[in-house]
């Protein structure tokens, strides 16, 4: 059984042997903690990129991808500490749309078939998911003018909750992923 832990500690910080970093199959990424994975794991945005650009990345799979570990230079001093695997559901189809419960179930579902060989072959225990491309915020469009349209979009807008579609999504499909600690890095703003 895993053991689902919400902590607010910095995702690339964390001494995961797994990063479960949510995306979209536009090959945009906005999220500032995204941008910056994708300059610290290039060889993970490379390959998701390259999936988006060909249309292979279906909303609702997930990517998974093996890291390669560097074998000489200034990166082989913090390697330890890396992740060996980065999973990529995806949750959308572009960046500013917000996700569907469905295409999440099926991005969950698909990360725990993946999930389960890495587990009983390659040790994986640790993992660490990156909450915030699940939750979506229509306000971080900066113009009143956007304001103003996100706000009638929200009226009608079909997005997720965090406490109760989100979680507990994650929680059904992930908690029964044996012998596995997934700590769930939220926002500051969500309380534990």
């Amino acid at each position: 059984m895993a053991h689902l832990q919400p902590t607010h500690a910095p995702i690339l910080n964390s001494s995961a042997q797994l990063l479960i970093l949510p995306v979209n199959n536009a090959g945009i990424l906005l999220d500032p903690i995204l941008t910056r994975s994708k300059n610290l794991y290039l060889d993970n945005y490379q390959r998701y990129y390259r999936a988006c650009r060909d249309g292979s990345l279906m909303v609702g799979s997930c990517l998974m991808h093996k890291r390669s570990r560097e074998q000489a230079g200034l990166g082989v001093s913090s390697n330890g500490n890396q992740p060996s695997y980065i999973a990529n559901p995806v949750i959308s189809n572009h960046p500013y749309h917000p996700t569907r419960a469905r295409w999440l179930t099926a991005a969950l579902v698909d990360l725990q078939q993946q999930l389960i060989p890495l587990i009983r072959y390659q040790g994986i225990r640790r993992v660490a998911l990156l909450a915030r491309p699940l939750i979506t915020s229509h306000a971080q469009n900066g113009s009143a003018q956007n304001n103003a349209i996100n706000n009638a979009e929200l009226a009608e807008s079909i997005a997720l909750d965090w406490y109760s579609d989100i979680l507990p999504l994650a929680t059904h499909h992930l908690q029964d992923l044996p012998n596995l600690r997934i700590d769930i890095h939220l926002p500051k703003d969500i309380n534990i």
